[in-house]
């Protein structure tokens, strides 16, 4: 869908397309319950988010609704000159690593698995980094 769609202003866009997301995780999408593309506040060099929502009880002793529980992936929008650089990194760079972060997640042990994770991709001046973070 087109930024003016989705009410994102005109000098912003979002590097990835749902196509992208659904490419690079093939089967493991039936596992994201939320895939969002972010239109708030400037997210700085984040431009790639992925996060473990595990089955915590958040309300005295009632657990997480089951189809909360999954992986959320969050697309930041970055300056609109700089989506096509910043989609080639992405594309070649990030959304193996998002596979592969997903696949080891799906393969983890429980206690992994019963913890809340997130994974955040930074570019800076055309260099990606990414890590886990609390």
């Amino acid at each position: 869908m087109s930024a003016r769609n989705r009410r994102l202003p005109r000098h912003r866009a979002w590097p990835l397309t749902t196509t992208d997301i659904e490419e690079c995780l093939g089967p493991f999408m039936t596992r994201v319950t939320d895939l969002r593309f972010l239109t708030g506040q400037d997210s700085g060099t984040i431009v790639l988010g992925a996060e473990w929502i595990a089955p915590i009880s958040r309300n005295y002793g009632r657990g997480m609704p089951p189809d909360m529980v999954g992986f959320r992936i969050d697309v930041h929008p970055v300056d609109a000159a700089e989506r096509a650089a910043t989609r080639a990194v992405l594309r070649a760079q990030a959304l193996p690593q998002l596979h592969a972060w997903v696949t080891r997640a799906i393969d983890a042990d429980e206690t992994w698995r019963l913890t809340p994770h997130q994974h955040y991709w930074r570019l800076t001046d055309g260099h990606l980094t990414h890590r886990d973070e609390a």
